[in-house]
């Protein structure tokens, strides 16, 4: 399923990892996903998992590329606790400048958390209210109808 395919937002540092013009340090490949260490680690063992599908964002995977990521992402993330000796980690995947993605090509990062080292995280929730639950519910069931299967 490797999709060679140029990146319609050009070349990421992540396709030259996949053409091998830049190494990594390599913990984990198969025919469609490639996991390495991020040599910018927010931690110790911070590692980020990558279809070999050359997409920019996640909603432009295949299911199929999207379904390979998911079983990998377990397994990746069993390695980096025994490896580190963390017992909680966070999962983050970013979509668009304004998201903080930086590097375009789909990826996600598994952040081990130990002690305060690791994600901090600001959340400030909202409130959704009725109406608007049932509008949205509405709107989303509907864009999933239109979704080629």
């Amino acid at each position: 399923m490797t999709d060679m395919s140029p990146n319609p937002h050009g070349p990421s540092l992540f396709d030259k990892i996949l053409d091998g013009e830049i190494p990594c340090h390599k913990v984990y490949e198969d025919d469609d996903v490639l996991a390495f260490l991020d040599i910018f680690p927010l931690v110790y063992g911070h590692t980020l998992v990558i279809p070999k599908q050359r997409r920019a964002f996640l909603h432009e995977l295949s299911e199929e590329a999207g379904a390979a990521v998911g079983r990998v992402l377990p397994k990746i993330a069993r390695a980096v606790m025994a490896a580190t000796g963390a017992e909680n980690y966070n999962l983050l995947q970013n979509n668009g400048s304004s998201a903080h993605q930086a590097v375009f090509h789909v990826h996600f990062h598994i952040i081990p958390r130990v002690g305060t080292k690791g994600l901090g995280v600001g959340w400030k929730p909202g409130k959704l209210g009725d109406s608007d639950a049932a509008k949205l519910k509405a709107d989303l069931q509907a864009a999933l109808a239109a979704q080629q299967p």
